[in-house]
């Protein structure tokens, strides 16, 4: 069996470079000076708590580069014209990006652009958690963090790194082994604060293709899995706390809700029919489902599956490109009769990024194994239309107790998902540029498929500063969008 390689990428990238990347410096005037004010906000001592999204985090990884266009670090330059002060982020020791755990690699090196697609940056990283660093940090974004990690003492403990029980960013800087990031933030005694954190509580049963467990019902996070949703009673609780915490002492501050993360280029960029085949290489495959389809007949004989469900479940392949063949538990069950749960993927369904570099391989060097086509995909790889609806029903759970207790409190409230949902949709102009949300030239979105680009994340503080200026009467000025990139160099 003959495959052509998976060159999805490339003929993506084809035609994107002209259109896309007009970074040029255009001279613009210079804007009229005005007098930038505080309002009713106190920005002497901002401290910002979330995760990678405050943290900095870009092109899959947490790299000085980044952190020093992260939001907060954005926001606070602007603070300091209007009374702000320093603003210290806990930097990692290079621009590599990567992370280590007694000289052993914990986590990979950032990505860069190669010219056909994304690819990890070799070499040794110098970051390694076992030397951690002094002092308090202003920027308290810990990659990976959930919205209960917040509270939780001892997330910044070494010794639970191993067992995931602990966070190697945290580590890094914690106060004690025994820390909670709330209490190092509370500790501070901020005058304001920035909160953007729930994102994962819903991201990592995305990208694991739904292979996590939706937690509706579970109030009890110390056994929740790490790819799975947070219950919504359990995330209203937990952001009460949060907010109580930060505002106790009289600060004030603006809150951000989460993103609608099926909308973003890792759910958006393999298409649902990735597989090219030629007219006798699809004959060769479909003979190898006959059995199959021929056991769908009968079950639909038997009345076990209805005519419909028996033609959405029959493996069919063609001359040119082609749907690749997944395992769908919300199937009906047809163990009974030795069948199992597949189907080929369709329009509604979301192939995750990293299935760029996996459809399409063999299966211990056997031609006649192939990822996709005769080796069903499996959960990890396709988050189906149920899955997506788990998804969404939880983001929309979330929005509504961040945007309520923000209007409890009295504090500005950033409508990221709304943000991002334009850039998917329509687009969003920045200055002098366009940004969408296509990998790579997109401009919006990092090499992850996941994170802003250094733009991106610019546009956001703008919008945060809105919001600020909206609800305390500031006169914060937005940045420049010429003044942040889009791809950061191989070399930094």
């Amino acid at each position: 069996m003959n495959i052509k390689k998976y060159k999805w990428l490339l003929l993506l990238l084809g035609g994107l470079f002209v259109a896309c990347n007009s970074d040029d410096d255009n001279t613009v005037p210079d804007e009229e000076l005005i007098v930038v004010t505080s309002g009713s906000a106190d920005f002497s001592k901002y401290v910002s708590l979330g995760n990678s999204l405050t943290a900095g985090y870009t092109d899959g990884a947490l790299f000085i580069a980044g952190q020093q266009n992260s939001f907060p670090n954005t926001l606070a330059t602007q603070f300091a014209l209007a009374g702000g002060g320093e603003f210290k982020q806990p930097l990692m020791a290079d621009n590599v990006g990567g992370v280590l755990l007694a000289g052993n690699v914990i986590l990979p090196n950032r990505l860069f652009f190669n010219g056909a697609g994304p690819e990890r940056l070799p070499g040794l990283p110098s970051t390694d958690i076992t030397s951690p660093l002094s002092g308090s940090f202003n920027n308290m974004g810990v990659p990976g963090a959930k919205s209960f990690h917040l509270l939780a003492p001892g997330y910044g403990n070494i010794a639970g790194v191993p067992t995931g029980q602990a966070n190697p960013y945290f580590v890094r800087f914690a106060s004690s082994a025994s820390a909670s990031v709330i209490g190092d933030a509370v500790a501070q005694q901020p005058t304001f604060f920035s909160l953007w954190i729930g994102n994962n509580d819903v991201l990592s049963y995305a990208t694991s293709g739904g292979a996590g467990v939706n937690q509706s019902g579970n109030l009890d996070p110390s056994t929740y899995g790490g790819n799975d949703i947070t219950d919504p009673n359990v995330f209203a609780s937990v952001y009460s706390n949060l907010a109580d915490a930060l505002t106790a002492g009289g600060a004030k501050g603006v809150v951000a809700n989460i993103p609608n993360v099926i909308t973003i280029p890792y759910f958006n960029t393999v298409p649902y029919n990735p597989v090219p085949l030629d007219g006798p290489t699809a004959g060769a495959v479909n003979q190898a489902y006959a059995a199959y389809n021929g056991g769908l007949l009968q079950a639909e004989a038997l009345q076990f599956i209805s005519s419909a469900e028996r033609a959405e479940r029959t493996i069919n392949f063609a001359a040119g490109q082609n749907s690749v063949v997944l395992i769908d538990e919300y199937l009906t069950d047809l163990n009974a009769l030795g069948l199992p749960s597949l189907r080929q993927s369709k329009a509604e369904d979301l192939l995750v990024l990293p299935g760029a570099s996996f459809i399409g391989t063999v299966v211990n060097n056997n031609p006649q194994l192939i990822n996709g086509v005769t080796v069903p995909l499996d959960d990890q790889w396709v988050l189906v239309p149920q899955e997506q609806q788990e998804v969404i029903n939880a983001t929309t759970s979330f929005n509504a107790t961040i945007q309520a207790i923000a209007q409890q409190k009295g504090l500005a409230f950033v409508d990221v998902n709304a943000i991002l949902n334009e850039a998917a949709s329509t687009g969003i102009i920045f200055d002098e540029f366009t940004m969408n949300a296509s990998l790579v030239f997109g401009g919006t979105f990092s090499l992850d498929g996941v994170h802003p680009t250094a733009r991106g994340y610019a546009f956001i503080a703008n919008k945060f500063m809105e919001a600020i200026n909206t609800t305390y009467g500031s006169t914060l000025p937005p940045v420049k969008a010429r003044d942040f990139i889009t791809l950061y160099p191989f070399a930094l």
